[in-house]
């Protein structure tokens, strides 16, 4: 009986999360007249914030709001004085979109800072440090993943959030095994959403950070989540250009921040991500 109270208890977080993001966006649309992907932005000093819903950067247990990323930017905001409006996002790409367009001023969400997007976006100072894993369903014989190295992914369909960086790993994956993985871009769901297909026999394969595997892996043990496919790469948040001192700013604060004793304890509480090292 427990996959089948997994399953029900995936689809509510699914079904619920979708009609929770749309229910905001059409009161914002009714209010407002116009928006982009149901967020509007704020007048005054406010700082709109696009967050993604994950175990590590926001979520909601015994009906409060938490999270590293979440908690880190609002003990900041409140030492410094900021206003923040949260405008809580599932979709990668959506989400880069709302920073492309300078609807929001901050975007909070599992984005590892490559070089291929550091040419495209305003990365400020890293939070912490992740890698990407493959996520598939335990073997119910040997207890592992069929696929045991990334060098075996040669023919498999692989998804992975629309937008998300790891697209060309994998593809050069490919070039270096003479073969080629078939990505698949999720365009409505994230990482966390990803796991939860791929626990429930929905997809096959997927690619997700290793901090929100390890988080999904906690209630879907079926998961097998030890293949890596990159290095360790930097978490950070990314400033559109709405505002030009919000980059400088809390680059300077998340920098100052992270040698304080309340860096180290948000790091234990949520599972004890790795430091991200000051860049100085």
């Amino acid at each position: 009986m427990e996959p089948l109270k997994k399953k029900g208890r995936a689809i509510v977080y699914l079904v619920g999360i979708a009609l929770v993001l749309g229910a905001m966006a059409l009161l914002r649309d009714c209010a407002s007249g116009k928006s982009t992907f149901g967020i509007q932005r704020s007048e005054g000093d406010t700082i709109d914030v696009a967050i993604a819903y994950s175990p590590q950067i926001c979520y909601t247990y015994d009906d409060t709001l938490g999270g590293l990323h979440y908690d880190m930017l609002r003990e900041i905001a409140s030492a410094h004085g900021m206003v923040l409006k949260f405008h809580p996002v599932m979709s990668l790409e959506r989400s880069l979109a709302l920073v492309d367009s300078d609807v929001v001023d901050l975007l909070v969400a599992d984005v590892p800072m490559t070089a291929e997007y550091r040419e495209r976006y305003n990365f400020l100072e890293p939070v912490t440090v992740d890698r990407q894993v493959l996520v598939q369903l335990r073997d119910t014989t040997t207890g592992a993943g069929r696929v045991r190295s990334a060098l075996d992914l040669g023919g498999e369909k692989v998804w992975v959030a629309s937008g998300s960086s790891v697209v060309s790993r994998i593809h050069a994956l490919g070039r270096e095994i003479g073969d080629t993985i078939y990505v698949m871009a999720e365009k409505e769901y994230g990482a966390e959403q990803l796991a939860i297909m791929t626990a429930l026999g929905e997809i096959p394969l997927a690619v997700v950070s290793s901090k929100a595997a390890s988080e999904m892996a906690k209630d879907y043990p079926q998961l097998d989540i030890v293949t890596e496919v990159s290095f360790n790469q930097f978490q950070s948040w990314i400033a559109s250009g709405r505002r030009s001192w919000v980059a400088d700013s809390i680059t300077t604060w998340v920098r100052d921040y992270k040698k304080t004793p309340a860096y180290r304890n948000l790091l234990n509480r949520y599972s004890t991500l790795p430091a991200a090292s000051n860049a100085e």
